[in-house]
């Protein structure tokens, strides 16, 4: 029995040494499980409830309802961490604070050093295993972690009841003195479905042409029929009571397939003509009767909202839309093709040959047709931009901060970025040039004409 009283002394310390990392352990349990709940996506949590994974039912339940799971945790690593400091203490204190004394150090030094040694050692020690790791692998996979650890915390918040209760009716107090509230505002935004697309894009799971068409699909719920919509000024159409040789003209010229009639003026349509209906009927031998080719159109408002314009031209016979104005003139026409291209992007094929619509150059700058809508322009350079705006192009942006119709060469700067006017056609803005801004300092908004700049050149336009 003499060798067990003399290796008592070092199993003892090999106990209370396992004691303070068991605790250590479990403290790191605690922190891994709350962050893995609170990191995990609810409609996730669902899907693996749906693929009835085991401990994903409980996991969903303490996602939706954090308050006393929070209140158990909080509970468990304040119990933990008190125990862990008392018992270390009191375990190693002594032995450390020896050590000090046998390698000659006086005792009101080698106390403090001793007792400040395991101090160090256990905070370190909590810090990585207690806190660090288990957070960091809680990141790499929430959902999983959650639903592996929701059964033992589910027990540990039942186990705890009564303090729960307490501390949860704590914490609903406090934030009704404050009149705040426990739920979120929004539990998901637009930013962060676009960090998710952009992370998804980085790790590969996403291509980038997808990457790009969610984001259209994004900006075309948020964009009216004005943002969508062919602008009266590039629409062909054809006058009814014009002259036939006049009529036959335009139909050989213009390259689209359905075409607005009107009768005099482009602000009484009368329809759509069909004109492959029209050319069959021709080649029947039968006279060019445009009367009998025309199909009645949905009219809508400028300020439809685009998902409603989609709606409406899934349910109608033709596939094109009549925008007017609130004054009744017409503005434009819509069909399937822009809102594919509103996804997808401008096809070259509806574009004139030369026309630009976004290209980025080699100093870094971008060319900008004046149609491009705004919220392309932001997403392309990063910029912000109120939501409350009545313009939807590049063009309207710049004319909304000029407030007046520029001359080629005239510049405003925003946010860092000066948009420069380089082509006007006629009364319209054809294409912007945008670089980043050499300004060390921000000028007036107030005051329209210290933001400009005229310059004339020998390739600017006569107004």
């Amino acid at each position: 029995m003499e060798w067990l009283r003399r290796e008592t002394p070092a199993v003892t310390t090999l106990l209370e040494l396992l004691i303070v990392l068991a605790l250590i352990v479990l403290n790191g349990l605690f922190a891994l499980s709350e962050l893995a709940i609170v990191s995990s996506r609810i409609p996730r949590l669902k899907a693996l409830t749906s693929d009835e994974l085991h401990g994903s039912r409980r996991a969903l339940a303490l996602a939706e309802n954090p308050g006393r799971f929070l209140s158990a945790v909080q509970i468990g690593i304040t119990l933990i961490g008190v125990l862990n400091g008392a018992f270390s203490g009191e375990a190693f204190g002594d032995k450390a604070t020896m050590v000090f004394t046998v390698v000659g150090l006086p005792d009101n030094i080698a106390r403090p050093m001793g007792y400040g040694l395991v101090i160090v050692i256990i905070t370190y020690l909590s810090v990585i295993v207690g806190e660090l790791v288990p957070k960091t692998l809680a990141l790499r996979n929430p959902e999983k972690i959650a639903c592996a650890v929701a059964p033992f915390m589910t027990w540990f918040a039942k186990a705890a009841l009564p303090a729960v209760w307490l501390l949860d009716v704590s914490t609903r107090l406090l934030f009704r003195l404050f009149g705040q509230t426990q739920e979120p505002a929004s539990r998901i935004t637009d930013e962060e479905i676009k960090s998710v697309i952009a992370e998804a894009e980085s790790a590969g799971v996403l291509e980038s042409s997808e990457r790009e068409m969610i984001s259209g699909v994004m900006r075309l719920a948020d964009r009216a029929v004005a943002g969508l919509m062919t602008p009266r000024a590039d629409v062909d159409w054809i006058d009814l009571d014009a002259p036939e040789e006049e009529i036959r003209q335009k139909l050989i010229e213009t390259p689209h397939s359905r075409l607005p009639v009107c009768r005099e003026s482009p602000d009484e349509m009368i329809g759509v003509l069909q004109t492959r209906l029209l050319l069959a009927a021709i080649l029947a031998g039968k006279p060019m009767n445009l009367s009998e080719h025309i199909s009645r159109a949905p009219i809508l408002p400028d300020t439809a909202d685009a998902l409603d314009v989609l709606k409406q031209l899934r349910e109608s016979m033709v596939p094109m839309a009549l925008i007017h104005d609130e004054y009744g003139h017409f503005v434009g026409v819509v069909t399937p093709a822009d809102i594919l291209g509103a996804i997808a992007g401008v096809f070259k094929s509806d574009q004139d040959e030369g026309d630009i619509y976004i290209v980025e150059r080699d100093d870094g700058s971008w060319l900008f047709s004046g149609s491009v809508p705004i919220d392309e322009v932001t997403d392309t350079l990063g910029m912000k931009l109120d939501e409350q705006r009545d313009y939807e192009t590049i063009a309207g942006f710049f004319l909304s901060i000029m407030r007046r119709f520029p001359r080629t060469g005239e510049h405003v700067e925003h946010a860092g970025w000066r948009f420069e006017v380089v082509d006007i056609d006629g009364r319209r803005i054809d294409k912007i040039l945008v670089a980043r801004s050499l300004s060390t300092h921000r000028r007036s908004a107030a005051s329209p004409a210290a933001q400009t700049s005229p310059r004339e050149t020998k390739d600017s336009k006569p107004h």
